[in-house]
């Protein structure tokens, strides 16, 4: 399983670092790709669920929610004024259903689909954060455009793969099993322990308080879990292992952002609360 987890982390990395390293549109160009590719296997697992949507529409007005604000700013937000637009598309496209319970059903699905997978347009928003780091600290050079990216990518992959480690080794208690029976609390507890160590030595090697990134470390660490179990509960409700086939030894690309949606905002209202 880590073997298979090393292959689906080099098919990903490299596209990432590139745009980390480049930083600006490219950052917003690889969450475009990416919320392209798991808002199709987002509606995808929804239809296998049982529940009907409108996936070509669910599809754009997730990018529309999570790139919104790159466009020329206007009044009251250009992706506030973009997504309801978007909402008044779909939910035109549902009044023309013939059953009213089955058209709000299909709204409600949908919009459900484009704002889950649309909140990883909270990457690029934190690139654009103003919470500026100290030049000449070990990690300062990299500026808060690509910095905050960086410790947001690295806190979650530490999360991620301590939560395993520890959990395969030393897990004995079952957390949520009605969801994810191979997940365990001494996984959990490792893998928040590892976030938050290494998201505090990320905060103070940008020259900001180690204890603040301490702090952020278990604040992600608990979102990314949360959204790991999110995605896990809708593929339990569609009968599905996996979301798709793209990456390798780990299903598809939702399977590996699914804790990037809920830590990313939460990363983001932290970031912009205690550190900007």
């Amino acid at each position: 399983m880590l073997r298979e987890r090393a292959r689906s982390a080099a098919i990903l990395a490299p596209p990432i670092l590139l745009a980390l390293i480049l930083g600006g549109p490219w950052i917003a160009l690889v969450v475009a790709v990416a919320v392209v590719v798991g808002a199709v296997e987002a509606f995808r697992l929804l239809t296998a669920a049982g529940h009907a949507s409108f996936p070509t529409l669910g599809v754009v007005l997730a990018v529309v929610i999570a790139l919104g604000d790159s466009v020329r700013q206007m009044p009251g937000g250009s992706g506030l004024l973009l997504a309801g637009v978007g909402l008044v598309l779909v939910a035109s496209a549902a009044i023309t259903l013939p059953d009213p319970r089955e058209g709000l059903a299909t709204l409600m699905t949908t919009i459900f689909g484009a704002l889950w997978v649309g909140l990883l347009g909270f990457v690029p928003r934190l690139a654009a954060v103003d919470a500026p780091v100290v030049n000449g600290t070990i990690l300062g050079w990299l500026g808060g455009e690509r910095a905050w990216v960086l410790i947001l990518l690295l806190t979650v992959w530490t999360f991620d793969t301590a939560a395993y480690g520890v959990g395969r080794r030393f897990g004995q208690h079952h957390f949520i099993p009605h969801i994810s029976p191979g997940k365990t609390v001494e996984g959990t507890v490792g893998g928040l322990l590892g976030a938050a160590i290494v998201c505090a030595l990320l905060v103070a090697a940008v020259g900001r308080p180690a204890i603040a990134g301490l702090v952020l470390g278990l604040v992600i660490g608990l979102a990314a879990q949360v959204g790991d179990l999110a995605e896990s509960m809708l593929k339990r409700a569609a009968g599905a292992k996996e979301s798709g086939r793209l990456i390798p030894g780990h299903g598809g690309l939702l399977d590996r952002i699914d804790s990037f949606l809920f830590a990313a905002p939460v990363a983001f209202l932290y970031v912009v609360a205690v550190l900007g």
